[in-house]
């Protein structure tokens, strides 16, 4: 990790202070600021894990912050470099016109994401879906990562929002916090109010699992949450809901629909989305995902193709879909670039979607 950050850092001043012949004295401060920088997203981790929220969150802020501006002075600088290379620019220039760049881009992705989570409305057709259930509506909210940035005012938000739809079934698909219960605990206690008919349900993922799972599955089942562990509960509508353990952590999928009736729809809830492939062998009929984030700041979410099936949207293995969330909060810099926080509202159709 710190080959890979210093490697990028290196680069960055290559193109940004070496290559456009900085003037004295801001080659040296520029130089020492990227030498300081490199490494703060691995220091910044460790200290977060030892420090109260109130104490870690303005370090974790600046260094998110600096992590996204990093990754667009990193695509700007092979864009300059490119530039130079084919059309008589110079490295001053193509270094101006990549900071230009660089604060726009980063200026878009903080008021983008400071507008909040919108609705994002989905049409899923099951074959096997009762007539009777035809136009059932699951809000599905994922990567929430109440955390360092995130606090009770957001969940608060959210909730009011779910609120708003009135949906049958409340799933929740990992990653809904990002910290330890101690701290926590109070910024989650408006999830207590997320209410539906058919009750709320949850999965963990890779998050959770970072800041004692157990604790966490517990105190948010104290607030009316239900986590499924490789497990299935039958909805009165006339489908199964499952849910599985993050992958990296004891997802067992066949143990989860252990037993179904083949002709009952199932809906299956699993944090990553690459489950997808045991989830079509299984039969199951409906994946609901996460943990991509799409990718949170483009490009990445192309780098993230390299990992998941399916980094946002959704599509169709075999007979089963899959939807993938990008994600209801987020995750590092407060900035979303290429891609938008969501609440899905998901309406399950019979397949000629006349019920």
């Amino acid at each position: 990790m710190l080959a890979v950050l210093g490697s990028a850092h290196y680069y960055i001043w290559l193109r940004f202070v070496v290559a456009p012949r900085l003037p004295e004295p801001w080659f040296v401060v520029a130089t020492i600021a990227i030498i300081g920088l490199a490494p703060s997203l691995i220091v910044a981790a460790l200290l977060s894990r030892r420090l109260p929220r109130a104490r870690a969150a303005p370090l974790l802020r600046v260094v998110y912050t600096w992590f996204g501006i990093a990754v667009y002075l990193l695509l700007a600088a092979a864009l300059g470099n490119l530039a130079c290379a084919l059309a008589p620019i110079s490295a001053r220039t193509a270094a101006l016109a990549g900071i230009v760049g660089v604060a726009a881009t980063v200026l878009y992705g903080f008021v983008h994401l400071a507008r909040g989570p919108r609705v994002r409305r989905v049409r899923v057709p099951l074959a096997k879906l009762p007539a009777s259930a035809d136009g059932y509506t699951i809000v599905q909210l994922t990567d929430v990562h109440v955390g360092p940035a995130l606090g009770r005012e957001f969940v608060t938000g959210v909730v009011r929002q779910v609120t708003t739809l009135a949906p049958d079934l409340i799933v929740l698909t990992g990653d809904v916090v990002d910290g330890r219960l101690a701290d926590l605990a109070p910024h989650v206690e408006p999830l207590r109010d997320l209410r539906a008919r058919d009750g709320v349900f949850a999965v963990t993922g890779n998050h959770e699992y970072y800041w004692n799972a157990e604790a966490w599955i517990a105190h948010l089942g104290s607030l009316g949450i239900r986590f499924l562990r490789n497990e299935r509960v039958s909805i009165a509508a006339g489908f199964a809901l499952a849910g599985v353990d993050d992958s990296s952590a004891g997802e067992d999928v066949p143990r989860a629909l252990a037993g179904r009736d083949p002709a009952i729809p199932v809906v299956l809830l699993a944090h990553h989305p690459r489950t997808i492939h045991r989830a079509a062998a299984a039969g199951c009929d409906l994946q609901l995902s996460g943990h991509t984030h799409g990718g949170q700041l483009l490009p990445l979410g192309w780098l993230a193709r390299l990992f998941e099936p399916l980094v946002s949207g959704l599509a169709r293995f075999g007979s089963t879909w899959l939807y993938v969330s990008q994600g209801t909060g987020f995750w590092g810099p407060a900035l979303r670039v290429g891609t938008t926080s969501e609440i899905t509202l998901i309406t399950l159709v019979c397949r000629d979607g006349r019920g």
